[in-house]
């Protein structure tokens, strides 16, 4: 029996790397980062060690039982890896969503608690807001977080602070598609990707696994990716 399923999981693995042929965007290369309380993203920190035209796919304010699955099965087509960064009340309530995230091969982080405006929370209230989301991602995943990104990407000094004496690392972005907007389409959405990676020429792309528009156009928007040349590159933490 164990000879057997040795066998089916080499066949499985065969099937697999079949299927991210140089028909797919796939995965082009790891980054596999210290967990030390460093800073990334153009739009506020440092610039992460990417070439022109490698682009980081990051998702941010799930697990969404309604469209993170649909955003997991887009990326699955095309062989892309991304990083997640999960609301700790959102994990807390799909803790086995969120797992399958990282079962797939993608990696994970917190996006705070409850995705407030944390520079109206008193200092004590913005501590309690990051031990409360680190709970939930440890309660989920065994491990410590090894990244976060502020919600709206508004830092604030308190939990600059004590990020970086928990070695966490602080994920800002390089571009985005501004996908929150009521009246967003695919086509918008595809055009507004296309326009800002012409403007950035490489970077941490920020999207929503939340947001329904966004879960509907990924397969377009991870196509726009590979008909412009753009190598996906996948962020780990050791």
């Amino acid at each position: 029996m164990k000879v057997i399923a040795l066998i089916l999981a080499a066949l499985a693995g065969t099937a697999t790397a079949a299927d991210c042929g140089p028909d797919k965007l796939n995965t082009s290369r790891t980054i596999t980062l210290k967990r030390e309380g460093a800073a990334y993203g153009a739009n506020q920190n440092a610039v992460l060690p990417l070439a022109k035209g490698e682009v980081v796919l990051t998702f941010d304010d799930g697990p969404s039982f309604e469209n993170t699955p649909a955003v997991l099965k887009a990326l699955s087509d095309q062989c892309a890896k991304a990083t997640f960064f999960m609301v700790g009340q959102n994990i807390a309530q799909q803790p086995e969503l969120a797992r399958r995230v990282v079962r797939e091969g993608h990696s994970a982080g917190i996006h705070s608690d409850t995705h407030a405006h944390l520079a109206s929370f008193t200092v004590e209230q913005q501590l309690e807001d990051l031990k409360r989301s680190r709970a939930a991602y440890k309660a989920a995943f065994g491990v410590e977080t090894p990244a976060y990104r502020f919600p709206f990407l508004e830092e604030t000094p308190a939990l600059l602070d004590a990020l970086k004496q928990a070695n966490i690392t602080v994920a800002s972005i390089d571009l985005g598609i501004t996908d929150w907007l009521p009246d967003d389409t695919t086509a918008i959405l595809a055009q507004r990707l296309s326009e800002n990676l012409d403007k950035a020429g490489s970077g941490i792309i920020l999207m929503h696994d939340a947001n329904g528009p966004t879960a509907k156009a990924l397969p377009t928007l991870l196509q726009v990716l590979k008909d412009k040349g753009y190598k996906v590159v996948h962020l780990e933490w050791q």
